[in-house]
């Protein structure tokens, strides 16, 4: 399944109230949302037809974020669906993660492209291939050790996946206060030593197991239900998705 064909299943699925793109470009995957949309990328160049109720802020998402208040464009609803396409580089997509989390709401699903590098050489900071992920693979790890709170689930969308996140929690710091520690460890020189489990995708989701199992609905309904929406979450991932997967494939308390 090609990642567009996902993300509008995710939109149709969620019904997000309000839906952040960081990293527009021509405007593909900005094409599927149905809802209030804010776009962030300093150079996007649309050519994708946009039949919706879209913001576009030709800025990055570091200066977009350090605005008075970002919700602004959404009349102040948070972020109930993210989509972070933006630098390929490591240390931008934390800080992307970091800012979209803060500002989303307890159902907020935020998603990851370009998870699954198909080659070493495809995950090189430093581009010298045609198809390209750079180095974002590496918060797979970083999400799974600093915020085991988060359900993690790599999905293997065409061409090179995608990672959902939920179960958020908008008020935790512990990225924030880790970041440089993070950086530190994560952001490497190339050759990128990326995990034999990404490359191989042996403990990836399967796109349409995922739009199968119930989950998205469950994740749609548990803020309206008035129910612990992080346990809600992360139960029904474990009991629809967790058998036969590994630890990195589903993680979350």
């Amino acid at each position: 399944m090609h990642y567009y064909a996902f993300l509008a299943e995710l939109h149709r699925r969620l019904a997000p109230r309000a839906y952040l793109e960081i990293g527009v470009r021509l405007g593909g995957s900005l094409a599927q949302a149905r809802c209030r949309a804010v776009g962030i990328d300093p150079a996007f160049s649309i050519t994708a037809e946009l039949d919706g109720d879209v913001a576009l802020f030709r800025t990055t998402s570091d200066e977009y974020f350090a605005r008075p208040d970002p919700l602004a464009a959404t009349n102040g609803t948070p972020f109930d669906l993210t989509f972070i396409d933006g630098l390929h580089l490591f240390e931008f997509a934390l800080r992307d993660f970091m800012h979209a989390e803060r500002h989303s709401s307890p159902r907020g699903v935020i998603v990851f492209d370009d998870m699954l590098p198909r080659s070493i050489d495809e995950a090189a900071r430093e581009r010298h291939t045609d198809g390209w992920t750079g180095d974002v693979y590496g918060m797979v790890e970083v999400l799974a050790r600093f915020r085991p709170d988060l359900v993690v689930v790599p999905v293997g969308t065409r061409p090179t996946g995608l990672l959902l996140v939920t179960a958020l929690d908008p008020t935790d710091t512990t990225l924030t206060d880790s970041f440089d520690a993070i950086l530190a460890e994560f952001r490497r020189v190339d050759p990128q030593p990326v995990p034999p489990h990404l490359l191989d995708r042996l403990t990836v989701m399967p796109p349409q197991r995922l739009l199968d199992s119930g989950v998205l609905e469950v994740i749609a309904g548990a803020e309206r239900a008035g129910t612990d929406t992080q346990r809600a979450i992360a139960e029904s991932v474990r009991q629809d998705l967790g058998a036969g997967f590994a630890p990195a494939a589903v993680s979350g308390r």
